[in-house]
Order: C-alpha cells, then sequence, then structure tokens
C-alpha cells in the first residue's frame, strides 16, 4: 500500500473540488475503491469526481439502485457509481453482474463499501480513504495498491 496523496477538506465545496481534481488524474479502465463509514462524505467526493470528468448531470447515492450510470463525454465510455451497501458478499455482486463493470477498459468505476467485494476486484485499485474528523473537515488519503 503506497500513499500516493493525503488532504484535509474542510467543506463539501472542498472535497468536491479536490475530487475534480483527482479526477482528471485518472486513466479509462481505472477502478476507484472508496473507503469510508456512512455520513463520511463518500457522495460528496462523488459528485466532484464526476464533475470532474465533465459529468453534468446530478449525481445522487446509487444505494437503492446499486449503480448509477453517466456517460464520459467525448468518450464513448461510463462512469459506473457503484454503492455495494445492500449488497452482500461478491456472489450476490456477481449474481447483479457487477463483474461487468470492473472490467470495462473504456470506463471507470467508482466503488462504495468495495470491502463486500475484495476477493473479486481488480489487481490493481485506487483506493480512497475519507475520515470523517469534524462536522465540516474530512482527511482523504488517496492510495495505490494491488489487490490479492
Amino acid at each position: 500500500m503506497n500513499i500516493k496523496q493525503q488532504i484535509i477538506t474542510h467543506s463539501e465545496n472542498e472535497t468536491e473540488n479536490f475530487a475534480a481534481q483527482f479526477a482528471q488524474t485518472l486513466p479509462r479502465g481505472t477502478v476507484v475503491a472508496l473507503d469510508g463509514d456512512l455520513g463520511a462524505g463518500k457522495t460528496v467526493f462523488s459528485r466532484g469526481f464526476a464533475r470532474g470528468l465533465g459529468i453534468t448531470e446530478p449525481v445522487s447515492s446509487p444505494t437503492y439502485t446499486i449503480v448509477q450510470e453517466y456517460p464520459l463525454p467525448d468518450s464513448k465510455g461510463m462512469l459506473y457509481h457503484l454503492d455495494l451497501y445492500r449488497i452482500e458478499n461478491s456472489i450476490s455482486a456477481l449474481a447483479f453482474g457487477v463483474d461487468e463493470f470492473l472490467k470495462d477498459l473504456e470506463s471507470i468505476a467508482l466503488v462504495e463499501w468495495p470491502e463486500r467485494i475484495s476477493d473479486i476486484l481488480p489487481p490493481a485499485v485506487t483506493t480512497v480513504k475519507i475520515r470523517h474528523l469534524t462536522d465540516n473537515e474530512r482527511e482523504i488519503t488517496i492510495l495505490e495498491e494491488a489487490c490479492s
């Protein structure tokens, strides 16, 4: 596990702006694992991340739909925003077809609650850990790691 970057943001706006800048650095085919407790700011991060990729439509948490798909501008790829909170394990995820979103080399997958499918994540994943410090402050750590 290698820490690429660490920052403390002081507002939702700062979190979104950081996520937007971060998204612009990633190649297509990247899987981003969002790690954080309920209320840590994963959806706020996701909104900024999507904006950084040029997505202008509203971004919300896909907790009940499991996945939201957003076309990437000027590309045939997609941003797949997966929320696996309601998925028990990788067997349930595979039945839902989650592996197809993780394998799409033209797209980017943003995965909330990735620990539920750790055994089927691709070999290389970029992990974003979001830790709630105060009502407004978040510690965001970007890790490059290989999954086993």
